[in-house]
Formats: structure tokens, C-alpha cells, sequence
């Protein structure tokens, strides 16, 4: 059953060909004395692996005895996941809530003005206004996104590499300026594939005064090298902000719909560019899987299915009712290049490994299709 508030924000859409930058920290600025705002925020920005760093970071501060919250998006299966607290996404009744009362602080046209993402960034500040920390996952950008606006204890900047160029620019210079100009004034700035983040981040932390940490690697080969960068990076953070902690507060660690196991035969993961597709393939080679893909038309899928390749025995194209999906033709055409079988999805099959990889979206309509509520419910437990 769906909250009030999600009833409300399926009248918004989720996306624009372009976008205000100046509404949120106008509309933000006219409320912020009406709103309880928690005091310490540890905002994260980057291309890959935010959800987790985010969710072991927030794990962590929990474990130590915090009441912390966790903003992520977009969500897989229900809304409620986008706001997580002391370890629990929240429910519709606390959702609700929020949404009343964040109703009466907005005026008609504010509200009606906020997009999806904008609106639902208040909602969780308000559902959060209890929490000693909150973990703040910034959306596809930096400086101009919603979660920018809030004052920051500690940016987290996890691996910064090719993706929403529409909206964020066409080459890594462009991109890293524009996400790392929202960095406070300490920031952790994590293992990065492309040099010239380094030198942009010194340059941008050198006018802000801002102080950066780089974290330990040394990678012991006890899970997937991604996945200990993203928990490398958030000790680091825990470090910088005075966490005691023990390795203990990561064992079990859990996001959904990164590499996650959710049966014996099915991974699911939303990564959708080609950084996350190579940390996919280090992860699962060399076991092959049948791909459940599909993508949008703005993502490099051909190069994301080269990555891919060594771990796909076959492809099975799901279909998603979506204007910004790709052409089937195009994807079909890539795969005849790359000689990969590939046939359309109808079913899951006992016998294959399944690999269900492209996207939220994809994920999704594959948990849709599949009756996937239990296997949800009972991977959260």
C-alpha cells in the first residue's frame, strides 16, 4: 500500500530536459527557520558506490551508539527505502507524517514547484530532525543538487567517472568540477580512476580552505576490491569525524541492489555505467551468467556490455515502458557485434545464474515480473 506522500509525488515527474538550479535554494532558504534541521551531516557525492560507503558509514554511527539516518535514491521496490533510520527503512506512517507537516511550512505553489527529487530530499530532512547524524546521498550532481543546500560536517567523495553527461558535462574535468565544488570544509576524498580529480579536488579544497583525507588501501583480497574501497573510504570518514569503531560494525552491512545475492541463482545490481560494470566483472569473474539487461538511452552500453562480456553466457532483454529507454534494435545490434546470444525476457528459469544488471529501473521490472516482494523482504531481515 502506498503512502499519501507517494501518491502525491506520482503527480511530479522524475525527470526534466533541463533544470532550475536556483528553485530548491530559493524555496529552501524562504523555509529553513520552520524546519529542525539535524546538525550533523556527512554529505556524499561522487559517481559510484555512495549507497554503500553511505550505508557503512550510517551502520557504523548506529553501532556506536548514534541515532543516524540514511537518505538514498532512487529506490528499488518501495519509496519507504530511501529513508533509512537506526537500521530500518521508515514506514508509511512516519512518512505520512513528515508529509503533513512539511505541508503546512510549504505554500501551494512551493510545493507544486518542487520536483520529485527536491521534494522528497525536505521529506527526509524532516523525518530525520531526531537524528544525532544523517548521511546525505547527493542525487546525480554536486554544487546544484538539492542535498547541497544543507550545512555539512564531512564530504564523502567515493569514485568520480563518466555518467549523466546531459546534465553534468562530456568530459571528467567538467563532471569532478561540478560535484566536487559542493565540498565542505573536510572532506574524504576516496581511490580515484581518473587522475585529474585529484588535482581539480586540491585546487577547489585550496580556495574553500578545505582540509582532505585520503584513505588506507591495502587491499586483502576477503571480498570484492569495490566494495573494500567503499568501506576503506567510509573508516576513513569515521576517523575524520572521531568514531571509535571495530570491524564487527560492518559484518552486516546490507544494500539492497548492490551485488546483491537475493536467492541461489539471482545477483542483482543498479549500477549502470562503465566504472560499475568493471566492478561488477572483477567481482563475479570468472563465473558466466545469463545478463537480465536492458538501458537507458543515455548510458554508453556498448561499452558497458564489452566490460561485461566475460562473465555473460547469454543476454535476456527485459522490456521497460520508459521514453527514455534505449532502442532494442541498438542494444541488439551491439550485442550481434560482440557475438553474444540474446533472446527477450519472459521468465526466470531454476536452472540459470542470473545476473540482473542495468539500472534501477531494471532491477525493478525484473523484481515486478518475478514476484520479488518475499525475496526483498527477506534479504532486509
Amino acid at each position: 500500500m502506498k503512502s499519501k506522500l507517494e501518491f502525491f509525488l506520482d503527480s511530479k515527474p522524475l525527470y526534466y530536459d533541463k533544470i532550475d538550479y536556483e528553485r530548491f535554494p530559493n524555496i529552501f532558504n524562504s523555509i529553513k527557520d520552520k524546519l529542525i534541521l539535524p546538525k550533523k551531516i556527512i554529505h556524499i557525492i561522487g559517481t559510484n558506490g555512495k549507497g554503500t560507503t553511505g550505508r557503512f558509514i550510517a551502520t557504523a554511527l548506529r553501532k556506536a551508539g548514534y541515532k543516524t539516518g540514511h537518505y538514498t535514491s532512487p529506490h528499488i521496490f518501495r519509496f519507504n527505502e530511501r529513508v533509512w533510520i537506526n537500521g530500518k527503512d521508515i514506514t508509511n506512517e512516519e512518512l505520512d507524517s513528515a508529509f503533513f507537516e512539511l505541508e503546512k511550512i510549504l505554500t501551494k505553489e512551493q510545493s507544486d514547484a518542487l520536483s520529485y527529487f527536491e521534494y522528497t530530499t525536505l521529506i527526509s530532512m524532516v523525518c530525520f530532525r531526531e537524528c544525532d547524524f544523517v548521511v546525505l546521498e547527493a542525487g546525480l550532481g554536486g554544487e546544484y543538487d538539492a542535498t547541497a543546500v544543507f550545512e555539512k560536517i564531512l564530504t564523502v567523495v567515493t569514485p568520480i567517472d563518466f555518467d549523466h553527461q546531459d546534465f553534468l558535462g562530456d568530459t571528467i574535468e567538467k563532471i569532478a568540477t561540478t560535484k566536487l565544488n559542493a565540498i565542505s570544509k573536510n572532506v574524504v576524498l576516496s581511490k580515484q580512476p581518473h587522475k585529474e580529480v585529484y588535482e581539480i579536488a586540491k585546487d577547489i579544497a585550496l580556495k574553500k580552505c578545505s582540509k582532505i583525507y585520503f584513505p588506507d588501501f591495502r587491499y586483502d583480497g576477503n571480498m570484492p576490491k569495490y566494495m573494500y574501497e567503499n568501506l576503506s573510504t567510509a573508516k576513513k570518514a569515521l576517523d575524520v569525524l572521531g568514531i571509535e569503531y571495530n570491524d564487527e560494525y560492518f559484518e552486516d552491512v546490507k544494500m539492497f541492489g548492490r551485488l546483491s545475492e537475493i536467492s541461489k541463482n539471482i545477483i542483482i545490481d543498479v549500477g549502470h555505467n562503465p566504472l560499475s560494470a568493471k566492478a561488477v566483472c572483477d567481482a563475479l569473474y570468472p563465473k558466466k551468467y545469463t545478463l537480465v539487461y536492458n538501458s537507458f538511452k543515455d548510458k554508453d552500453y556498448e561499452t558497458i556490455l564489452k566490460i561485461l562480456k566475460p562473465i555473460i553466457s547469454n543476454v535476456e532483454i527485459i522490456a521497460i515502458n520508459s521514453q527514455r529507454i534505449a532502442q532494442i534494435d541498438k542494444i541488439k545490434k551491439v550485442l550481434n557485434n560482440l557475438n553474444v546470444k540474446y533472446e527477450n525476457f519472459k521468465n526466470k528459469k531454476k536452472k540459470k545464474n542470473y545476473l540482473v544488471y542495468g539500472s534501477f529501473k531494471v532491477v525493478e521490472e525484473f523484481l515486478k515480473k518475478i514476484d520479488g516482494e518475499s525475496l526483498y523482504d527477506n534479504y532486509n531481515r
